[in-house]
């Protein structure tokens, strides 16, 4: 829940009990039918902001997990700029949203799995490399990866099982 507090942990249990709460959004995301990515923004060991994917229920094509938690976030402390503040998010990143990443200048991302196709940290582009940028954002990935990637397969086949009309 935003605001929620949690003791002090070392950060890889912090980075865990972050990511399995992005894993969670990710459900109810998929749960709504969309491609199920949860992310949740941290500020000083406080949830300041989650999302999951909207795009298709909100008629926007920026409603991406990242965005929706970015803008809960920058309306949660009243500032669009999250410095210092952590980003988790089920899958890397695309251009659009490392970008406002970027923007924000959020401190760090996590995670989960890699995205091949449109994923823009490492998969494609190293946008978050590049020298023109006023902003340096840290990352990381793998947190939870296996459980990432099975809530994207399992989302895919049921679709793919649901367009050609069978059941499973």
């Amino acid at each position: 829940m935003i605001g929620e507090e949690l003791p002090p942990l070392n950060p890889a249990d912090d980075d865990q009990r972050w990511m399995t709460r992005a894993l969670e959004l990710g459900a109810e995301a998929a749960a709504a039918g969309e491609v199920p990515v949860g992310a949740v923004v941290v500020l000083e060991g406080k949830l300041i902001g989650e999302g999951w994917n909207q795009p298709v229920a909100s008629h926007d094509p920026s409603a991406h997990a990242e965005i929706v938690a970015l803008r809960a976030a920058a309306r949660a402390i009243g500032n669009y700029r999250l410095s210092g503040a952590s980003l988790y998010v089920t899958i890397e990143p695309c251009a659009m949203c490392a970008g406002a990443l970027v923007h924000a200048r959020v401190a760090r991302l996590v995670f989960a799995a890699r995205e091949p196709r449109a994923g823009a940290v490492i998969s494609n582009l190293g946008l978050l490399e590049r020298g023109f940028l006023n902003h340096r954002v840290a990352w990381s990935e793998g947190v939870c990866e296996q459980a990432a990637a099975q809530l994207m397969k399992d989302f895919f086949a049921r679709r793919r099982a649901s367009a050609s009309g069978s059941f499973g």
